[in-house]
């Protein structure tokens, strides 16, 4: 029996563990024609040329095929981008200047609360049917939001760690086990201090780690109730601290920092949030052609960024058909390669076709992640201040 695209849609949508069927499901050959001849401003961050030349690309894409104009409005700060539409929303404007806008955390939570944003869509998007749901846990969940098909997931990002194969046969794939190797050599590990991005980022995940309840990083937490919680992260903190360079005296500014100085052998261990940038490293000359990546084998933190189109975008259809395209095997594959930028896929490769899968083939370029672990969502928000605070009162000063 042959199956319309329509209803292949309302089957999916159907089948999808998200508990609601989007009210607008329409055809999407019916939204593709509305989209014919639109003009998309997309709003995202400009501050790499690499991601732009990206945008750029995807632009040319969707212009060729679907008579799609992709502008990129190059922006510095989402935060700005979500005040200009609620102003607009709050002034009555329906035909806004935003039709799409990349956006994750906390300016997600802000749209979604104040409810700025068109949907739920994403997971009517045809290849959203290629998102790896279960295995990336992160492209439904941002943070500790559910997105409610409200934005639709186009990259990846996940707590790392890197070293010269050469001098770290056996990289610790936990906590304890880099516990264990500080001690074994000392004054050649340590972290950025908070609130450095990094820093905050291993003291989350050393904290999880530390925590025998996991559920208590899924709700927001006060004061006493993470006094609790911090006691055997503390102790971790203590114990790995003297083996730590300069005896955790004094902590690097930057993770930019940290990995000169693995760069010039000071230190053994780097850590990055991108699982990419240790091979973009190698491959620059930076780092040695004996450098591996890994993460922990019972997970890493990691986070999606995603695509969402705010209420009042002129463009709904339009900007539709690019967040469809975004999530294709050949423009997630494109953006995947080290020479273009490098950002980690959504997809599940599993899923894809012999050719496409083909795109996404292991790459062993010195510097790609050789021991991955899966993606573990962050802690909730409510976390990061008591963890900084904490820390501050108790190591700053070394």
């Amino acid at each position: 029996m042959k199956i319309s695209r329509r209803s292949a849609l309302q089957l999916f949508a159907a089948s999808t563990l998200v508990p609601f069927a989007p009210a607008f499901a329409a055809d999407w050959k019916a939204i593709e024609a509305e989209a014919k001849g639109q003009e998309v401003f997309f709003n995202a961050w400009a501050g790499a040329d690499n991601i732009n030349a990206y945008i750029a690309w995807a632009g040319e894409a969707v212009m060729k095929r679907w008579g799609v104009k992709l502008t990129h409005v190059k922006i510095t700060d989402t935060a700005e981008v979500v005040k200009r539409v609620r102003d607009e929303v709050k002034a009555g404007k329906s035909d806004g200047s935003v039709d799409l806008v990349w956006i994750n955390g906390a300016n997600f939570k802000a749209m979604k609360s104040e409810k700025l944003l068109f949907g739920p869509f994403a997971e009517s998007l045809p290849n959203f049917a290629l998102v790896d749901v279960k295995g990336k846990p992160t492209t439904t969940k941002d943070f500790t939001e559910t997105t409610d098909g409200l934005e639709s997931p186009w990259g990846m990002a996940q707590f790392t760690f890197f070293a010269d194969g050469a001098k770290v046969a056996s990289p610790p794939r936990s906590m304890v086990e880099l516990a264990a190797f500080a001690k074994a050599n000392p004054g050649r590990v340590t972290y950025p201090a908070p609130p450095d991005f990094h820093g905050a980022t291993f003291l989350k995940q050393a904290l999880v780690e530390a925590a025998s309840d996991k559920s208590i990083f899924a709700k927001p937490i006060d004061q006493a109730g993470f006094d609790t919680a911090a006691k055997p992260w503390l102790a971790f903190l203590d114990e790995i601290k003297p083996s730590l360079w300069r005896e955790g005296k004094q902590y690097p500014k930057s993770q930019a920092e940290i990995t000169q100085m693995v760069a010039d052998g000071e230190l053994l261990i780097g850590l990055t949030f991108n699982p990419n940038e240790p091979a973009n490293l190698a491959a620059a000359g930076t780092l040695p052609k004996t450098t591996i990546a890994w993460q922990h084998t019972a997970g890493t933190i990691g986070n999606s960024h995603f695509v969402a189109i705010p209420t009042n975008a002129k463009a709904k259809a339009g900007a539709q058909v690019v967040a469809n395209f975004l999530l294709s095997a050949e423009a997630q594959a494109k953006k995947n390669d080290l020479k273009t930028w490098g950002d980690p896929t959504v997809l599940d490769v599993a899923k894809l076709s012999g050719d496409d899968a083909k795109m996404f083939a292991a790459s062993s370029v010195p510097g790609s992640v050789s021991l991955p672990g899966p993606a573990i969502l962050e802690p909730d928000a409510s976390f990061v201040a008591l963890i900084e605070s904490t820390w501050l009162s108790h190591y700053a000063k070394g």
